[in-house]
């Protein structure tokens, strides 16, 4: 029968603990995938909302590729005071707490969008939004940190409300309202949260 020091089966319980600490923390620290449409052989449905919601003609669809990735496509008019086509994500109630950004492999055409995002559900909570602008036929990965996305309700920015809680984040999305006619094309690899510069 093996000797064990009295000491050491004390410390047994306080090694376990510094253990699951260390990893705890290290769990909040690396990248959150979200959705990765390279890997996705049956990703859930994303819901399309264009400007024929106040009356607008503007075409989109959203296409999880077989072959991997996922296309944000359509035609942006701006007849009837449109000018806009959204998708968003089915609810991914995400809690993003030490995290400080989302990341986004995306491959457009030269055109602006925003990523949003929603802590609510419906349609009638805040929208958070965050630009970028593409490279034509160029894949990048773009840092949105969360202390750039400005609060908005129906194209509306809002003072009244507090900045994005990377504790609630429901939903996220795509949108395009960058007041030029004509066709869009979207792809998207993969949507991260990540730790690092703010």
């Amino acid at each position: 029968m093996t000797w064990i020091p009295t000491n050491f089966v004390r410390l047994i319980p306080a090694l376990a603990l510094t253990s699951l600490a260390i990893t705890m923390q290290a769990d909040t620290t690396t990248n959150r995938t979200l959705f990765d449409f390279q890997a996705a052989t049956n990703a859930p449905a994303w819901e399309v909302v264009n400007d024929d919601v106040m009356g607008g003609v503007s075409t989109s669809q959203f296409e999880v590729l077989t072959n991997g990735g996922a296309v944000f496509s359509g035609t942006v008019r701006l007849e009837n005071n449109g000018g806009f086509a959204s998708v968003r994500s089915p609810s991914v109630r995400q809690n993003l707490t030490g995290l400080n950004a989302f990341v986004l492999r995306v491959r457009g055409e030269g055109r602006r969008y925003k990523f949003s995002v929603r802590t609510g559900e419906g349609f009638e909570t805040p929208l958070y939004q965050c630009s970028f602008t593409t490279k034509a036929g160029e894949w990048e990965e773009h840092r949105l940190a969360f202390s750039d996305f400005v609060p908005t309700f129906r194209g509306r920015v809002l003072t009244d409300v507090p900045p994005l809680n990377p504790a609630k984040v429901n939903s996220v999305g795509f949108l395009i309202a960058d007041k030029q006619a004509g066709p869009f094309r979207l792809e998207i690899g993969w949507i991260k949260a990540s730790p690092g510069r703010p």
